[in-house]
């Protein structure tokens, strides 16, 4: 590998509204490199890849590209420079097709004006090739798999011959095969002399595929080096300021009756004869791999999927629920695992986005109770180590972490019996999983009974008194948490082991 610095960022310094959110940061990026950048939600990644990406311009400090200084003015110079960010939220247009994604905004066409399509298509081929995928360009982009659309955003980058790809949270929604295509990927265009920024709070997958690494914390950088000399403990730390346990947070302790029993449930296509029960101060894991159908049962559950055939029963009671109404009234909550499609209203406040479910408890005279409201906000700001200075701005304008932190809000205010987390530490740091971690262990503690759905093996281990393993719709196996291994837990959720016992 190459030791010449593609990219060099010296003392950055930005400052919005007079707070300092960069304090004379300095990044260095090696040709031919995959260099993580680490910290948790609000350390100032974004910004400083926003200041090289030509959104914002930074109050001090400069940026070589190749040896040379550059000003950043906007995104279009940034690009220019061979530079491209790969968002978290794809910019793909989902109508269109392939190739009409790969030059939107940059079209081919003839001195008359029109479009040379199948000049685009060739070029969109040619490049596709290289990444050794074959897609059809004129396929629609609504048609293909989520690492699919990633290649088109990388494809893009290559078609403008970016020689510095940012990538931020690329695996959030991917599935197991997915991430290795991604990764093998990576690992090609590091052969071919391109740079990786990687930014991810999944340590596992930073230490497989980066070589080195950059950890902000409020604003500064804490360290650097190469990840083949530092442990994951380290890193942690680094990020977070203190050590995170890695412990398992729960113990095992008695349990209440019976709140929540399923038998028998099947929903054609989705999931079949699932059986379980649910017991009050117990918190239950459900994990598999992609498509297993374990967010598709508790959808049913919760009301939102109709059409399925088996029992379950509340508080001993026998419940048919059609309605996600009829699942609060009957003491269920969900917590959905895409936060920005179901669980948030972006354009409300914060304040307001906690509330939205529990509005009648600030409600008196068909008027809202807002100091009430604002105490129950404050209440909950303190619980959960929410970080917003106003709770009138709108949600969207958080981090991750918070905004899944102002979700659970919500949900507490509810009240209910019983609470399903689906994935609720998706693309959050490790400091914020940490809280949440330890606020869903006390709900179990005061009595809640609780259900976490995660494809993540080490996140029901730590919490959870109970795991069971789902592969295609089934339920594989029923682990005790504190006996369960991650290759146990794998080994059933991949189908290449099974229980003979009865599992319910």
């Amino acid at each position: 590998m190459t030791t010449s610095p593609f990219l060099i960022m010296n003392n950055i310094e930005k400052a919005f509204n007079g707070v300092p959110v960069l304090k004379k940061v300095s990044l260095t990026v090696v040709e031919g490199e995959i260099h993580a950048l680490l910290g948790e939600n609000g350390a100032g990644k974004s910004t400083l890849m926003n200041i090289l990406g030509g959104v914002h311009q930074p109050d001090h400090g400069s940026i070589q590209i190749k040896g040379l200084d550059v000003k950043m003015s906007n995104p279009r110079v940034s690009q220019e420079q061979g530079v491209s960010f790969i968002h978290q939220e794809l910019n793909v247009v989902a109508d269109l097709r392939v190739y009409e994604n790969m030059f939107l905004g940059s079209e081919l066409r003839s001195k008359l004006g029109f479009l040379k399509v199948e000049e685009m298509c060739r070029q969109t081929s040619e490049i596709l090739s290289k990444l050794g995928v074959d897609i059809n360009p004129k396929e629609y982009v609504r048609n293909l798999e989520t690492s699919y659309k990633q290649l088109i955003e990388i494809s893009k980058a290559l078609l403008h011959k970016s020689k510095l790809i940012i990538m931020d949270e690329p695996t959030t929604s991917l599935a197991e095969h997915e991430v290795k295509r991604l990764f093998e990927l990576m690992r090609n265009l590091k052969k071919s002399g391109v740079s990786i920024i990687y930014i991810s709070h999944k340590l596992k997958e930073i230490k497989e595929i980066c070589d080195t690494y950059t950890v902000l914390r409020d604003g500064e950088l804490v360290g650097t080096g190469s990840i083949k000399n530092e442990n994951l403990d380290t890193i942690t730390k680094l990020m977070v300021g203190k050590s995170i346990s890695q412990e398992r947070l729960i113990q095992r302790h008695s349990f209440g009756p019976v709140v929540l029993e399923v038998n028998d449930l099947s929903s054609q296509g989705l999931y079949k004869n699932i059986t379980f029960t649910l017991r009050k101060g117990e918190i239950l894991g459900f994990t598999g791999l992609a498509g297993d159908g374990r967010t598709e049962l508790f959808e049913s559950l919760f009301g939102y999927r109709k059409k399925y055939t088996g029992q379950i029963k509340i508080n001993n009671q026998l419940v048919k629920i059609d309605h996600p109404r009829k699942a609060l009234e009957a003491g269920l909550a969900l917590v959905p695992k895409d936060r920005k499609e179901n669980a948030i209203i972006k354009d409300l406040s914060v304040i307001h986005n906690m509330s939205l479910s529990s509005i009648g408890h600030f409600e008196k005279a068909g008027f809202i109770q807002e100091k009430k409201e604002k105490d129950r906000f404050h209440y909950y700001k303190e619980k959960l180590n929410i970080k917003v200075h106003n709770p009138r701005i709108t949600i969207d304008k958080l981090s991750g972490g918070n905004q899944q932190k102002v979700i659970i809000a919500k949900w507490l205010e509810v009240d209910t019996d019983i609470i399903i987390f689906d994935n609720p530490t998706q693309g959050i740091d490790v400091g914020a999983k940490h809280e949440i971690y330890q606020q869903i262990v006390s709900l179990a503690e005061q009595g809640k009974a609780v259900i976490i759905l995660s494809s993540e093996a080490p996140e029901v281990q730590k919490v959870c008194h109970h795991i069971y393993c789902m592969y295609q719709g089934e339920i594989t196996a029923r682990l005790k948490g504190e006996e369960a291994t991650e290759d146990e837990i794998m080994s059933y959720a991949t189908g290449s082991k099974r229980e003979a016992a009865n599992i319910g």
